[in-house]
């Protein structure tokens, strides 16, 4: 099983760049940028990984990215994070990034940009993996400043595949973010957006009906809603789920309880991602393999995940036909 999991072909849909500092990386960044760090040692800052809820863990989060300095930094981590999951079978990755986070802190957007630029760009050429940029915005920060983020971003449009909404979920609603997603839209820019992980089914609808995003990131709350099931379905509506991820910030209490297969089963459009791999315990792979295990899935289960994972990528019609074909190739060869 493992082995046909880590070759399987796949796309990776949903990660936070930021989130895949290792504590490793994390400890000689802060060394070579001369950042203090609050922990004494790399054991100590995975021992305070444990985490209550979402913000237990974005508090910590924003504390790691404290490291992100210059534009090399920016490149060795994405590109660090390309290698780690080219081990994987990952042939398309959409990855996410929060500017916000950096230009907060006095770190040039063109620092960010390009250094992640750069890196996925590399990753094309040696690394043989296609891949897109994803700009997230904060949203427990006011609607003004994603304003002034997208001001920054629009000089770098051919840098950006689209943009996302992330961070604390619960009381910043998708309608807060109406009119910097609508000029987002008017510059080209594809929809993503994060509903329905800690908040309420609500929040899905309002990312399809106000901010008119192609994809849900995690969206488990969905099941709340047999209506918006019937419409996710109908819809084809992708969700990125995270399981590993949903497990650590206990919106479930184990992986037997994840609701991914029951959703499958009813043929929503189900992706399985790692959010936030260096925090949450596991990369793409190890998603896979651990929602393979707890729910019991069938190798036609995770030839369907890979499937929809490149359904629901932003691909161009024949890169997307290259991809299923690798993939059914692989299929049937295992």
């Amino acid at each position: 099983m493992e082995a046909f999991v880590r070759g399987l072909p796949k796309a990776e849909l949903h990660v936070h760049l930021e989130g895949t500092l290792e504590p490793e990386m994390m400890f000689e960044m802060a060394r070579r940028n001369r950042v203090p760090l609050r922990f004494g040692s790399v054991e100590e800052v995975q021992a305070a990984y444990e985490f209550s809820d979402l913000q237990s863990f974005l508090d910590i989060y924003y504390d790691g990215a404290e490291v992100l300095r210059t534009e090399q930094d920016f490149f060795d981590l994405t590109y660090a994070y390309l290698e780690k999951v080219v081990r994987d079978g990952v042939r398309r990755a959409e990855v996410f990034f929060d500017p916000q986070t950096h230009t907060e802190r006095g770190i040039p957007f063109e620092a960010v940009v390009s250094g992640i630029s750069r890196a996925l760009a590399a990753g094309r050429t040696k690394l043989d993996i296609s891949s897109g940029l994803i700009m997230c915005f904060l949203r427990h920060m006011s609607a003004e400043s994603a304003h002034e983020t997208l001001e920054q971003a629009l000089p770098y449009r051919e840098l950006l595949l689209g943009v996302g909404l992330d961070s604390s979920e619960v009381g910043n609603p998708p309608e807060k973010f109406d009119a910097v997603f609508a000029q987002a839209r008017r510059a080209g820019m594809l929809v993503v957006a994060h509903a329905g992980e800690e908040g309420p089914p609500e929040y899905i609808w309002g990312a399809l009906d106000t901010l008119h995003a192609r994809r849900v990131d995690h969206g488990v709350r969905s099941e709340e809603d047999a209506d918006l099931l019937i419409r996710l379905v109908e819809e084809r509506v992708p969700l990125t789920m995270c399981p590993l991820s949903n497990v650590k910030l206990r919106v479930f209490p184990t992986l037997n309880d994840h609701n991914l297969k029951r959703l499958l089963d009813r043929g929503l459009v189900v992706t399985v991602n790692s959010d936030d791999p260096a925090y949450f315990g596991g990369y793409v792979g190890e998603n896979y393999l651990a929602v393979a295990r707890a729910l019991k899935l069938s190798r036609d289960d995770l030839a369907l995940l890979a499937r929809n994972s490149f359904e629901a990528a932003f691909l161009r019609v024949e890169e997307r036909r290259v991809f299923l074909a690798e993939l059914d190739e692989y299929v049937a060869a295992h």
